[in-house]
Order: C-alpha cells, then structure tokens, then sequence
C-alpha cells in the first residue's frame, strides 16, 4: 500500500481561549511541541516544560512566532518530584493558575523482555507512568482550590495491543489508561476532568531518525489509512479533550489511530 499524504491542517477556532495549559515533554517535533501549537493556535496561554534545556529554549522561540509572545518555557525532569512542584509553582506565579495540564512526558524503547535489566524496566515506568503520576497529583492540588480544571494523558495503544520489545512501555501506557480511570473518579466532584489518548504511530523527524525503518513501515502497513499520523492530529484530539466541547467526558481512553486488525 502507498504511503498517502496528510490532511491539510486545521485552522484554530478559539477553543481554548484564555485558559492556561501546561504541556510536558515539549520541546522537538514531537506530540508536546505539536499540541503547544495547536494550544497556541486556539488561543491558550501556554507553558511548556522538558528535559531538554537546549530543544526547549528553541521550541519556546518556535511558538513566539505564531502570535507574538513566546511561552515561558521551564526545564523539567517529571521522575525529580521537586522539579515538578517548581513547574507549577512558576507557571501559578506568573499566571495564577493552571486550568490545563497535557501529561506528554514518556519514555519508549526496544528491548526484549530477557535482554532487560531492572534499570532498563524502571525508567521507562518512571518516567512514563510515574511522571504522569506526579504531574497530576500536583495539577489536582490547584485545580482543586479553583474547583475546576483539565487534564490530559498521552498513552499509547500499545496499553491494549501486543508488541514484540515493548512490554515495559506497554505496562507503562497500560498503567496510564488505568490511571486516569481511577483519578476521573478521584477529580470529579470538584469539577476536574481526566481524560487520555491512546495514539498508534504518530511520524515525526526525531522517531524517524531514532526508530528501525522496516519497523516503521510494517506499522504503518497495519493502519487503514496508509499512513502515520501527523503529531498534529493527536494534538487536535487533546485540544478537544481540554476544550469545552467535552464537558461530559471524563475517565475516557480514545484511540487516535486507524489501525485495523
């Protein structure tokens, strides 16, 4: 099947007007940096954070150009519980709260469960499932005390699916999907909602630098589209997930993907 290509890309509409989103993982061309756009776009004031001081101070320059005010942009490593109680610390101090936060932190890779050491395991759930942990705790806080707010995990199908090399990210994303089940239940009697993406390949220049053609090609071969997604169009159902277009959703896992059996 030929690769086809992408939609043309949306227009923002407001969606998210004047609500403060705190996005990790953000910096580079992947899913963070992309829902920062979108966020941006639909007339957010955002916050991006990552590991990467560097990425993040060029991605934080990127996002300026869209509408003229660059993001504050705060380094953060989401396994360190400090640093992410300083995120939001200086994101609350600069605007006084936070009514979104996108859990986009996580950490893939390929290795067969024999070949793994307990360092290997432990860090990819540390960071994928422990960080997203630690972020929302910290988000419920303050939302609580302003009685209203959203949160947003990225998870991955793979929390369903079967995947040879995956099963410590598998567990991770499995473990987010559960998660954000119990925590909706958790949140809602102070009007917060937790909801969650389950994405199968979004393409973008660092996983194609990083990643096995031949792997990627086969997975794209299982979607019936023809095609990867555009980090974009995750990015896209998150901004619905955190706009009042899903007030009634809440403890919900969707799957972005095309991917048929």
């Amino acid at each position: 099947m030929a690769i086809k290509p992408p939609p043309k890309y949306v227009d923002g509409h407001s969606l998210l007007d004047g609500k403060v989103v705190v996005i990790t993982a953000a910096a580079g061309t992947g899913i963070g940096s992309a829902v920062a756009r979108r966020c941006i776009e639909e007339d957010a004031v955002v916050v991006i954070s990552d590991t990467h001081q560097k990425r993040l101070e060029s991605t934080s320059e990127d996002l300026g150009q869209i509408k003229g005010e660059v993001p504050l942009a705060i380094p953060c490593d989401v396994t360190q519980e400090q640093q992410v109680q300083d995120l939001f610390d200086k994101a609350i101090e600069k605007y006084g709260r936070v009514d979104v936060l996108i859990n986009n932190a996580g950490l893939g890779a390929q290795s067969l469960l024999v070949e793994m050491d307990d360092d290997e395991w432990s860090r990819v759930i540390d960071v994928t499932l422990n960080g997203t942990m630690r972020c929302t705790r910290t988000a419920l806080k303050t939302m609580q005390q302003n009685n209203e707010g959203v949160i947003i995990n990225n998870a991955s199908v793979l929390g369903w699916r079967a995947q040879s090399g995956q099963s410590h990210y598998a567990a991770a994303k499995a473990g987010v999907m559960a998660f954000t089940r119990s925590v909706a239940i958790e949140a809602a009697e102070y009007n917060i909602r937790v909801n969650c993406v389950a994405p199968s390949l979004a393409m973008h220049p660092n996983l194609a630098k990083t990643s096995n053609q031949d792997l990627i090609d086969s997975l794209i071969a299982q979607e019936a589209l023809g095609r990867a997604a555009e980090p974009w169009e995750v990015a896209n159902v998150m901004v619905f997930l955190a706009s009042d277009y899903s007030s009634y959703m809440t403890g919900e896992v969707i799957s972005v993907s095309s991917q048929h059996p």
